[in-house]
């Protein structure tokens, strides 16, 4: 029998009754599930900030070495950018303004501040900045660095002219080369105030200009990872440069180098129309030069990657019957996490340079330097520093004469923001503590298929490494040794210190730790955690 029109309207409305009944407890369901998840999310973040909050001991100190207090002309800082006096010393009044912005923090007082050229301030604000995850920038503390009058400050400006009277000497031919030779004698006789790498207490050509952590001094002086081609996608990437041609320097007229500490801008650099891998010191200071921050150490993920390197005992997808990971412990997930550390890294440098220590950059040591010993000025620079340039065994027997400036990588000298720290280490720092986490960091190179190279004297091509130390790269090692590569190249240019180096590393480090212990409690997985070999040779679990 056919229903009627009543009966079927009846059952139409009694069925979008029942649906909306459905829709009603579906709706309601969804909304439960998310409201919990949400509360969740909400009890995991406030976790973690308050983690942090009792992490941050209470009346937090940040020292600087006080050298602005000690010298009222400001002659032991930063100023570059600034208006600067015929001496060389910056204007006062803008010195104040510039700190007075630094201390109120409103952007109008950062606007206000004089500048002497072209060159703007490079992004003071940033140590202002919070951010979402990780320990908070103004949490982590760096000592002070060496005072402007110690030895150990003339120690490090003594490595910088000879990282720069080295600059075009391959590393292969350390061993052999008269300046190689004199330089490690001469950073001998400053002793413990020399913090570089030694063979008991003596620096050698094997331990000059190299890193202090695991690995730096095994197999050739430039990184593994420098040197293997590498797929980016569906790209292959040969790792030759555009690097700048040999004996060309900037900054070596006292006119020239007061025209750039106003700002005002030189260049352009002079380039080598031929690419090359990096074997020297001219090659490594322009990678670092024009390098995005975090550009090594993707390289050297993109490298590892390829090859099939084994990720660390602690990922939990190892061992997994049925799973791989991706967004969670796989590739995407550490591609990216390179990224995310750099950017907190330069926030919590950059805190560190403008607003505690607000260090001279190299180039200004040096014309300090060059003033005292030909100028008159009295600047009370350490007195072994003028007794290398009154030696001719030391740094008079190869500097030019009468001058003690620096001669400069690049045409406009360093950045325009304090030499300490370094943004370039701390971002190595974050990144190889984030990769030395990932890989399985004990695995040889020899054993997954790179085998170590090292470049011909010019650049042009790869020959086998056959030290008897090749078969003891590790991954763990290689990846120590780009991020030194990458911070000290950034000294051999000129415009970083030693200090500015190791103790940025540390900064990096603990920004990454931090990160991936906020990162842990967000994962479905079960995670005993990663572990790692921390800078100073300790183990850590995170």
């Amino acid at each position: 029998m056919k229903p009627s029109r009543r009966t079927f309207l009846s059952q139409v409305g009694a069925a979008a009754i029942a649906t909306s009944v459905i829709n009603v407890d579906v709706h309601a369901a969804a909304t439960d599930s998310s409201n919990q998840r949400a509360n969740e999310c909400a009890k995991l973040r406030r976790d973690a900030a308050q983690a942090g909050l009792q992490a941050t001991p209470q009346n937090l100190q940040h020292p600087n070495n006080q050298d602005e207090n000690l010298y009222p002309n400001k002659i032991g800082n930063y100023s570059k950018g600034l208006p600067h006096n015929n001496d060389g010393t910056v204007v006062l009044s803008a010195y104040n303004a510039l700190v007075n912005a630094l201390n109120t923090g409103r952007p109008a007082d950062f606007d206000a501040i004089p500048l002497g050229g072209s060159r703007g301030l490079t992004n003071p604000q940033s140590g202002l900045a919070f951010d979402m995850q990780g320990p908070d920038a103004h949490a982590l503390v760096q000592p002070p660095a060496p005072a402007f009058a110690s030895r150990e400050q003339a120690a490090e400006i003594s490595e910088n002219y000879w990282m720069a009277l080295l600059r075009d000497v391959p590393y292969s031919q350390y061993s052999g080369n008269p300046i190689a030779n004199a330089a490690a004698a001469d950073l001998t006789l400053y002793g413990s105030d020399f913090k570089g790498p030694k063979s008991g207490a003596t620096v050698t050509t094997a331990t000059l200009f190299r890193g202090l952590t695991p690995g730096d001094l095994v197999g050739p002086y430039i990184s593994q990872f420098f040197y293997h081609d590498c797929n980016f996608g569906a790209n292959k990437i040969e790792q030759k440069i555009t690097t700048t041609i040999p004996g060309v320097n900037y900054m070596t007229d006292f006119n020239t180098w007061l025209a750039v500490q106003r700002g005002i801008a030189q260049g352009p650099d002079a380039f080598d129309p031929v690419p090359r891998y990096i074997r020297d010191g001219r090659d490594m200071g322009q990678w670092v030069h024009i390098d995005v921050l975090f550009q090594a150490y993707f390289q050297a993920f993109l490298v590892l990657a390829n090859s099939g390197a084994p990720f660390d005992d602690g990922n939990p997808y190892n061992n997994s019957p049925n799973q791989i990971g991706f967004g969670t412990f796989g590739g995407p997930h550490i591609a990216t996490l390179l990224c995310e550390v750099a950017t907190r890294a330069l926030k919590a440098v950059w805190y560190q340079k403008w607003f505690v220590h607000r260090r001279l950059r190299p180039e200004v040591m040096a014309e300090r330097v060059d003033r005292t010993l030909f100028a008159g000025a009295g600047y009370p620079v350490h007195a072994e520093i003028l007794n290398s340039f009154n030696d001719s065994n030391r740094l008079k027997g190869f500097m030019p004469a009468g001058s003690a400036l620096l001669p400069m990588a690049f045409p406009e000298g360093s950045p325009t923001h304090p030499a300490y720290g370094a943004g370039h280490a701390t971002v190595a720092g974050a990144c190889v503590t984030i990769l030395k986490a990932w890989f399985k960091e004990t695995t040889r190179l020899v054993d997954i298929g790179l085998d170590p190279e090292q470049p011909t004297d010019d650049g042009l091509s790869l020959v086998p490494y056959a030290g008897s130390d090749a078969g003891d790269l590790t991954v763990g090692g290689e990846l120590n040794k780009i991020g030194a590569n990458v911070a000290l190249g950034r000294n051999t240019a000129g415009v970083h210190w030693r200090s500015d180096a190791a103790e940025s590393f540390k900064l990096g480090e603990a920004i990454a730790i931090g990160i991936l212990k906020d990162q842990r409690a967000c994962y479905n997985e079960v995670f005993n955690g990663f572990s790692l070999t921390k800078f100073d040779g300790t183990t850590v679990t995170v």
